[in-house]
């Protein structure tokens, strides 16, 4: 099934069982039904897991990958919503070893485990709207979470699954965090294409609603004027590529995190240029070399507290599966920056 189809079917259907006189609070009811069943598979893996890493021992922070298949915010293709078992076989693969540049041992759980995915899919085919979409997503961090020490690093997925992913993080801690956020594109639109839940404005979402002190935009070099005019407003601090040269040593040397709750990373894969993560939907040449990446994630000083990567796009991963380990790697560095 295309994603189109799937980004559609559930309110097809529920169109049709309205229009068949079925009681509004028939569907209601069972849409309540699947939300708490979706929730409480989350909620008994996270515990699992989080008893598991307690059990062990010795960790004060580890990563759980938590899936979000999302697809149907993206203005141009909606294949992201096929990215997290790509992801996930591919962190797997073995053609490489379970151990990070900076020598953590993913076999471990207390440095990496995995509470599954969010029922994206599922939930909409109950026709459930996207406002209660993003509520269930940001409830599904929370209950990740809430399992000390576990720590979600989020699989895209659409970019605009970074609006319930943070503002959860930062509602669960407490208060607002900063962003380092590496991306081609500032996603900052109010809400485009009339859309306020688009890829591209999650980042208004986010800081409209007060849930980040700082936000660094890094590998940015698809802006248009409102995109730097939102930037402005939000006191965004836009790092372009045309001044990469230039910023380079600030952007290796970064340190956030001191006087907020923590700091949250999310990392488009169209950050990187094509010729190292092709990919993707928005294919957006002169980007970030994978090695840029990786120098300013090493070099952050900062507690972590929680990551996405998103943006994958396997329907067009037409390489022998090239841009699914990059995005895997992505994922395995974040996971040593967060885990300790």
């Amino acid at each position: 099934m295309s994603s189109s189809m799937i980004g559609k079917r559930g309110f097809h259907y529920l169109q049709k069982l309205k229009a068949a006189n079925i009681s509004t609070s028939l569907i209601e009811n069972g849409q309540n039904r699947v939300i708490d069943a979706s929730l409480t598979l989350i909620r008994e893996r996270a515990k699992l897991k989080g008893e598991l890493v307690r059990a062990l021992g010795g960790a004060t922070a580890a990563t759980s990958l938590l899936g979000v298949p999302l697809g149907h915010n993206s203005s141009f293709l909606q294949g992201p919503a096929f990215a997290p078992p790509r992801i996930r076989e591919a962190i797997w693969c073995g053609s490489t070893n379970a151990t990070t540049e900076e020598g953590k041992e993913l076999n471990d759980p207390r440095v990496l485990t995995d509470v599954g995915d969010v029922p994206v899919q599922e939930i909409r085919d109950c026709g459930v709207d996207d406002d209660r979409l993003m509520d269930v997503i940001s409830e599904s961090v929370k209950l990740v979470m809430g399992e000390h020490p576990l720590r979600p690093l989020v699989l895209g997925g659409d970019h605009s699954i970074s609006f319930p992913v943070v503002r959860a993080v930062s509602e669960k801690l407490g208060g607002p965090v900063d962003i380092l956020h590496l991306d081609a594109h500032p996603d900052i639109y109010d809400a485009f294409e009339g859309n306020k839940y688009s890829h591209a404005s999650s980042f208004a979402r986010i800081m409209e609603g007060g849930y980040a002190r700082r936000l660094l935009q890094v590998g940015i070099r698809s802006i248009s004027s409102e995109g730097r005019e939102q930037g402005k407003k939000y006191g965004v601090e836009q790092f372009e590529m045309r001044n990469f040269s230039r910023d380079r040593h600030i952007l290796e040397n970064l340190k956030l995190g001191e006087g907020v709750k923590g700091v949250y990373i999310s990392v488009d894969v169209d950050c990187l240029d094509p010729a190292f993560a092709p990919g993707v939907s928005h294919i957006e040449p002169g980007g970030l070399s994978f090695r840029d990446v990786l120098n300013i994630l090493h070099n952050l000083q900062a507690d972590v507290v929680a990551a996405d990567v998103v943006e994958f796009n396997p329907q067009r991963d037409t390489v022998d599966g090239m841009t699914a380990m990059v995005a895997a790697k992505l994922v395995r560095e974040l996971t040593a920056k967060i885990s300790k």
